[in-house]
């Protein structure tokens, strides 16, 4: 059947007998502002894996700050407190189905919650205190990290599932620690410690390292603090902040073979790094320029650190800026944040698509205005494929090549040449 088709299209296209001219591809990024919740900001904290969902925190109307999850479909919602007025979302799973954060309850006490689609916002509790606060969720939403107190009031890392509930992660020798971030899997750990001698430094936390209770330190870039505030999919790359040898905050990458090492920063003197992509090979966050302006970056490991203000300036109209960026997507495609949106003049979440996206063109696949034998030969190379990364030898976009992008490229063929 396909071969019959094919044959009668061959030669009518050879004999140019038939033509159809239809819209040209636009191939571009693409840059989201979220709104806010009826208030004056709004700021986003993570990314589901295929970048539908965004969760972060919002003012509303009466300038609470309340926690949201974003889709295209829904817009901003607010997902509510327990019982309190305020709420942020911190994480969200890479399948979106359970955002975790921290919200008040009807006493005013802020305690660490875990949302699941079904809509319910549940208390995680606290480990004999007060307050607690959930930052990190794995990528099936089953581990969740934080920090809350314990009996004493002390500021205590942990790491919570349904199996165990909430459960302490020690420290590196003082009294306080944080859980930041979470491998993929949940068995990884990052985030802060006070350690023995009353520095706060950067751990990463399994359940093997033995000989420090699960918690090892990553050590600074020559000062006395570090943060750590992400971890790749498989725990082995770690980002954050630490301070140098002069003290300054620069975003740093730590790995076994290469230890810390300082990303540097646009032209200023300070950095962070807030989110990696799940090989490790993409890292965000903020850092200042030589005008010692905040400006959102990414460094990856060909090309280094880039000003995304710079890289993604046509998405962005005069007056708007990215300030800060928060997450990445684990494939490194979706980058959210905070920056200025100049339309409505107020600091703003956003969701950055820096692939380029679909639309459907005239079967001119390698875009040089003109339908030809080199357009047709590789739509012949590639049919059969599948996927959402197929480029522009999809010509319908529907993500997969078949008999459809084959005609369209036989009934345009000679267009424009």
């Amino acid at each position: 059947m396909r071969r019959t088709v094919f044959s009668r299209c061959v030669y009518r296209a050879l004999l140019s007998a038939c033509v159809l001219l239809v819209a040209t591809a636009t191939w571009s990024q693409s840059l989201t502002w979220l709104g806010t919740l009826g208030g004056s900001e709004s700021v986003a904290f993570s990314v589901s894996a295929d970048g539908s969902v965004v969760v972060g925190a919002a003012r509303d109307a009466a300038g609470q700050r309340r926690a949201f999850r974003w889709t295209q479909a829904t817009g901003m919602v607010d997902l509510g407190t327990l019982g309190g007025s305020e709420s942020a979302a911190f994480g969200v799973s890479a399948d979106s189905s359970v955002v975790v954060g921290v919200a008040e309850d009807a006493f005013g006490r802020e305690l660490a919650f875990q949302w699941q689609s079904s809509g319910d916002m549940q208390s995680l509790g606290t480990l004999g205190g007060l307050n607690s606060g959930a930052f990190g969720v794995s990528a099936d939403g089953s581990v969740v990290v934080g920090v809350a107190r314990d009996a004493a009031e002390r500021r205590r890392a942990f790491r919570w599932t349904q199996a165990t509930g909430m459960v302490d992660l020690g420290t590196l020798g003082g009294s306080t620690s944080r859980a930041l971030g979470v491998s993929a899997d949940g068995s990884v750990v990052v985030g802060v410690s006070l350690n023995a001698t009353g520095q706060n430094v950067a751990f990463r936390w399994t359940p093997d390292n033995v000989l420090t209770g699960g918690m090892r330190s990553l050590g600074t870039l020559g000062g006395r603090e570090s943060e750590a505030l992400g971890v790749s999919a498989d725990g082995s790359v770690v980002v954050g902040e630490a301070r140098d040898a002069a003290g300054q905050r620069r975003a740093f990458r730590w790995t076994r073979a290469t230890e810390m090492v300082d990303l540097g920063t646009l032209g200023g003197n300070e950095s962070a790094a807030f989110g990696v992509s799940s090989d490790g090979s993409a890292i965000v966050g903020a850092a200042r320029d030589a005008a010692g302006q905040r400006r959102a970056f990414r460094w990856t490991l060909s090309g280094g650190i880039e000003d995304l203000n710079r890289t993604y300036a046509d998405q962005l109209v005069d007056g708007s800026s990215l300030d800060t960026a928060y997450a990445i997507s684990p494939d490194s495609r979706y980058i959210v944040g905070m920056g200025f949106n100049a339309t409505t003049r107020r600091s703003e979440a956003f969701l950055l698509d820096t692939q380029p996206s679909c639309a459907a063109h005239n079967g001119d696949i390698n875009n040089d205005r003109c339908v030809d034998d080199a357009d047709l030969l590789q739509v012949l190379f590639a049919f059969g494929s599948t996927g959402s990364t197929l480029g522009r030898v999809d010509v319908n976009c529907d993500q997969v090549v078949d008999d459809a992008d084959l005609l369209t490229v036989l009934f345009n063929f000679g267009a424009g040449c």
